[in-house]
């Protein structure tokens, strides 16, 4: 199973260099497999800088300030996901499932970095695979136990690509 992920550059302040798209590919697919969705899946990744996710934290959130990531999930929960039919054979689909977009504030994941003394890989990692878990449906601000839920996935699909604090 092959999932397909789109990756664009819409800012100048920060370099997105190939390995650190690379890398978000890598973190984005091991939350998937970790998650065993079962269908090849659609995601594509946007980095932009502050101002950028500053106005579309404002336009979908009422935020009006800048945000590390920004899930734009294509399906409001997992049950409205329509899964195409699975091969007899190996019990994959074929056909791909968009689940939505993601949008990176480099110049705020260069920043938390810093602040958490960690790389910028591993902080690109991070937002990677925590906006994939939202876009298949997890949100860690309903309750203080899908937060720990969400929290405890992340870490261990990180640390399943070498990216552990």
């Amino acid at each position: 199973m092959k999932n397909t992920i789109y990756t664009r550059n819409d800012q100048k302040k920060e370099p997105v260099t190939p390995a650190a798209r690379a890398l978000v590919r890598r973190a984005i697919n091991a939350a998937l497999a970790y998650e065993e969705f079962k269908s090849p899946a659609e995601v594509s990744v946007t980095f932009v800088d502050n101002e950028a996710i500053r106005e579309l934290n404002r336009e979908y959130r009422g935020k009006d300030a800048p945000t590390d990531v920004l899930s734009f999930p294509l399906c409001e929960d997992e049950d409205d996901f329509v899964l195409p039919p699975a091969d007899e054979e190996d019990g994959e689909a074929e056909e791909s499932v968009a689940l939505g977009d993601i949008v990176i504030s480099v110049e705020r994941a260069k920043a938390q970095a810093e602040e958490y003394g960690h790389s910028f890989e591993r902080e690109l990692a991070f937002l990677a695979v925590h906006s994939t878990l939202h876009l298949l449906g997890y949100d860690h601000e309903r309750s203080e136990e899908e937060d720990r839920e969400q929290r405890r996935r992340q870490e261990e699909i990180l640390a399943s690509i070498g990216q552990k604090r």
